[in-house]
């Protein structure tokens, strides 16, 4: 497919943020009478799907300490839970099982869900928590947990089928999607407005771009000159300066080969997805070693998609400076990409440390690309915005695949409408302060 001379609107990337943008800029377009064709363009410099989106374990969530995150995330639930069909999602809920340490925490988040209306239920103390769990799971033997929110909506999606689902959608309503370019820069003019976006294969004149490029967002800031280091004021109004804005962390998921169905509930249905964390100390189900009396914590569900029991843990921070973490490629060539053996005897062993089921499966585990590098803000938190007067910037801090209603939000905006639901995450919060509160979760995002 040849490149246009010139387009409207150029969306840099055909992952989840890419396409949900591109559908609901279509959807504007068509409503006002105006024809799309001609006027959005993506542009993919591999395929569709073919970055982060087409690995992420596809968890749909609204769990989380921030309540503009909160927000946010029930946006993104109904977006999800308008088509599930086309978007493979399965709306089996989440469970968010905790130590004592996150009870007062997850207590508020409970609170919180039930002022905007979004569903859930609140259990705590030690006994009431292991009933409950009991009542779900014949075999649940985790240790140390003493609160249990059960979110009734949510759940997972199978990643690259909804985002196919997704792409029928743009492309029905005239937005064409061009792979095997990629965008090397940016023309501006004198007042530094992007004025064409160079490519591999010539320059593409625009009115607006939209950057939804997952963990290459580093890449495209450098390309617009903005401020690797900045200014931050910290929640206690303590000011710090050359702050990196962008950080890499490891994220470390995997799949247990075995038929999904072995996670069905007492009740014989499929469970919500699962997120437990625990202080409780974790023993090798190989061979009953220490492998940690810290915090920890992993999240699972049975998914037909990857082939069996899929889910992560926590990820690690990777000590090099920003510029010098490689994101390319995806792929089992790359072993840096590849959640390693050290891994793979943490997560089954916690997953036997929860369910009798899975004690003596690590045999079961299997060595697959899931996961990957995740790039990160200074405060681990989205950055969503508009720079050098007409690029709008979707930085997901790795909340990404879950956050379907983004894009949405973001084409509300490119065509003029601010979206309160976005204020939050501008990127000025930084130097003025109004940071997210901060959980005692061990994941940095949450």
């Amino acid at each position: 497919m040849s490149l246009p001379s010139q387009v409207k609107y150029v969306i840099v990337g055909a992952g989840i943020h890419g396409l949900s943008t591109a559908w609901r800029l279509a959807e504007r377009l068509t409503e006002s009478g105006e024809s799309v064709e001609g006027q959005v363009v993506i542009l993919e410099k591999s395929g569709i799907s073919a970055g982060a989106t087409g690995i992420a374990c596809g968890v749909v969530r609204n769990n989380y300490f921030q309540p503009a995150m909160r927000k946010l995330m029930a946006h993104s639930v109904s977006i999800w839970e308008s088509d599930p069909e086309a978007f493979s999602y399965h709306p089996v809920g989440y469970m968010q099982i905790s130590p004592e340490s996150m009870r007062e925490d997850v207590k508020q988040i409970h609170a919180e869900q039930q002022e905007i209306g979004y569903e859930s239920v609140f259990i705590e103390g030690e006994d009431e928590s292991r009933e409950y769990m009991l009542n779900l799971f014949d075999d649940w033997q985790a240790e140390g947990i003493t609160s249990v929110l059960h979110e009734k909506k949510g759940g997972y999606a199978n990643n690259t089928k909804a985002m196919y689902g997704l792409t029928k959608k743009v492309e029905d309503l005239g937005v064409r999607i061009i792979t095997g370019v990629e965008v090397t820069g940016f023309e501006t003019d004198d007042n530094n407005t992007v004025t064409a976006v160079e490519t591999n294969q010539g320059s593409v004149a625009c009115e607006k771009v939209v950057i939804g490029a997952g963990p290459w967002v580093r890449d495209f800031w450098s390309m617009l000159n903005l401020p690797s280091q900045i200014e931050v004021k910290d929640l206690e109004g303590n000011v710090h300066n050359d702050v990196d804005m962008w950080r890499f962390w490891q994220l470390e998921e995997g799949v247990l080969r075995v038929d999904p169905e072995i996670l069905k509930t007492n009740a014989g249905d499929m469970p919500p997805v699962l997120h437990v964390d625990t202080d409780a100390p974790l023993y090798s189900t190989v061979d009953g070693s220490l492998i940690t009396d810290q915090m920890w914590g992993i999240y699972y569900k049975p998914d037909w998609h990857f082939g069996g029991i899929q889910g992560g843990a926590s990820p690690y921070e990777i000590k090099k400076p920003a510029e010098e973490v490689a994101i390319d490629p995806y792929g089992p060539s790359s072993p840096e990409f590849v959640s390693g053996p050290e891994f793979a005897h943490m997560w089954v062993s916690a997953l036997a440390h929860c369910h009798k089921r899975f004690e003596g499966t690590m045999p079961k585990y299997h060595k697959e690309p899931s996961g990957g590098v995740g790039c990160f803000t200074a405060d681990s938190f989205p950055v969503i915005d508009t720079f050098n007067n007409n690029v709008t910037i979707i930085a997901d801090s790795n909340h990404g695949y879950k956050m379907l209603g983004v894009g949405c939000l973001v084409a509300e905006e490119v065509l003029g409408e601010k979206q309160d639901l976005l204020e939050p995450f501008r990127f000025s919060r930084f130097k003025e302060g109004k940071l997210h509160p901060v959980s005692n979760s061990p994941y940095p995002w949450s």
